[in-house]
């Protein structure tokens, strides 16, 4: 293994070395830092000229200056890198440190809704294939690949932002409004579910009474302007929590693992008041964490106690039950902090922002209240990259497990008598994984890229915008800075690829001479 991982980093780093040698000399010879200076009246002209010649080593040949940035880049490897100066004087290190969490807050929420939105949908119409929600999804996932993140973020801030900030100052659901949410729950669960023509009209019209009913209730407790969840139904969600997961992790007949699960939510029930105790009393991360831990350990103890055999896969479904919980009540406290977030002067009962990464005039020391105004400016376009990215995942997991469950081995399993989940979860959904392993490495890595044209409608200022700037001002320094960290964490998702593969399949074994 060791030797495998050596190997692939030693020819990846030739690659590296090779693809940043070509773009070096490319947009060295493609431009001239110094057109706009030689154009320029300024009496200073040709002492800014020299200057900036000085700092940017323009007197070198491109070739030879590659090899001089390199030197400076590989100090990072005794811990003094220099990625050389940026035209404005600054050091691209720093713009780099700047953009690269602003970039990773953008993005990362909306890869992984993508990877587990995308994949959970398509394996669901992969088994419901020519079914309504299977021809659903097939619009709606090539209608969201097609239209340009452009205009569904423009959409998202005129309806997503603008027209609910409007809802807010008089928040009643009109009865056309109502009827529309109430039908559009009802076709969606009818079409999930699926079944006869009886069981399909019995979803939709229980489905659309469940939803319309919630909706009138939340309307009449003014709910929108006051939400919360509240200890019944933290608990109820924790319960179906446990149910699901243990549903999809060893099936519901494994007593043992529903019985640690159904720990883990009473558990949650019981720790709703002193955490919401901890949050107001210990500003800060360290309340949240002791949640995440208390309730953690909690599910790792009950999944011990209740398991005789197979310990590992009912601990493991008792902690995931465990976290998915500690979510919850962390999004109930944000939910209680919406009615102060909504009431500062820098908000006004605006709280849905257009572009901008925080409110630069919310001025407050609560934890909760200045989070909540992160997670606000991040909602519009996390909404936006998760549409777009996802559309893919549903083709692929669709295409793949719909491949996979024709092969000889699954009917085979089901040949044997196994469980339809057994056959779903352990065999065929495994083995979709492999193909789906290289996207989801890869959509990772290019995180760190940034998302160029949303940095711009939503006016935030990451990796992409740096790229962007780099390239507008022949700043070479700063687009080899991007273009480093990007291309060096692609070259390691391809190692990380390759190592899950091993890790999925059995048939790939790094070190067995396959």
């Amino acid at each position: 293994m060791f030797a495998f991982i050596m190997r692939r980093l030693g020819v990846l780093g030739v690659i590296l070395m090779g693809s940043s040698f070509i773009l070096y000399n490319l947009a060295a010879y493609s431009g001239d830092p110094l057109a706009d200076l030689k154009t320029s009246t300024d009496p200073n002209r040709d002492f800014l000229m020299i200057s900036l010649s000085r700092e940017l080593q323009l007197d070198v040949p491109p070739p030879a200056r590659y090899f001089l940035w390199l030197k400076g880049v590989l100090g990072l490897f005794v811990g003094n890198a220099n990625f050389g100066m940026t035209r404005e004087g600054a050091t691209v290190g720093a713009d780099l440190a700047q953009a690269i969490p602003v970039t990773l807050r953008l993005v990362l929420a909306s890869t992984i809704l993508a990877i587990v939105m995308g994949i959970g949908i398509g394996v669901v119409t992969a088994l419901r294939q020519y079914s309504r929600f299977d021809y659903s999804m097939t619009f709606v996932s090539f209608l969201m690949f097609s239209l340009p993140i452009f205009w569904v973020a423009v959409l998202l801030k005129q309806y997503l932002a603008i027209s609910f900030n409007n809802f807010l100052r008089e928040p009643n659901v009109p009865l056309k409004g109502l009827f529309l949410l109430a039908l559009a729950s009802g076709i969606f669960w009818a079409s999930v579910i699926g079944g006869t023509r009886k069981t399909f009209w019995t979803v939709f019209g229980t489905a659309t009474l469940i939803a319309g009913g919630m909706v009138a209730i939340m309307d009449a407790m003014n709910w929108f302007l006051h939400p919360g969840l509240g200890p019944i139904i933290v608990g109820g969600l924790s319960v179906g929590i446990a149910y699901g997961v243990t549903q999809l992790s060893v099936g519901i007949t494994n007593k043992a693992a529903l019985r640690a699960s159904l720990t883990v939510s009473a558990a949650t029930l019981l720790v709703y008041y002193p955490a919401n105790w901890v949050f107001d009393n210990h500003q800060g991360a360290l309340g949240v964490f002791a949640i995440f831990s208390i309730l953690i350990t909690v599910g790792v103890f009950a999944g011990i106690s209740f398991s005789k055999i197979d310990r590992g896969p009912i601990i493991r479904t008792a902690v995931l039950t465990a976290f998915l919980s500690s979510i919850i009540v962390v999004v109930d406290k944000f939910m209680q902090t919406w009615q102060p977030y909504m009431e500062t002067d820098a908000i006004n009962y605006r709280p849905v922002p257009t572009i901008g990464q925080r409110s630069d005039l919310l001025d407050t020391q609560d934890f909760w209240i200045s989070n909540l105004d992160v997670v606000m400016h991040l909602f519009l376009p996390t909404v936006a990259l998760t549409l777009i990215s996802f559309a893919g995942y549903i083709r692929y997991s669709r295409g793949t497990l719909l491949e996979v469950l024709n092969q000889d081995y699954i009917r085979t399993a089901r040949a044997k008598g196994l469980t339809e989940r057994t056959v779903i979860m352990r065999h065929a959904f495994r083995n979709t994984m492999i193909p789906l392993t290289t996207i989801m490495v890869v959509d990772f890595a290019g995180v760190i890229g940034g998302a160029l044209i949303t940095e711009r409608v939503f006016g935030w200022s990451g990796m992409g915008t740096l790229f962007y700037r780099g390239i507008l001002s022949f700043d070479l320094n700063l687009l080899m800075g991007v273009f480093f960290v990007t291309s060096t964490l692609s070259v390691l998702a391809n190692l990380v690829a390759d190592l899950l593969y091993s890790a999925l399949d059995p048939r790939i074994r790094v070190g067995s001479g396959a």
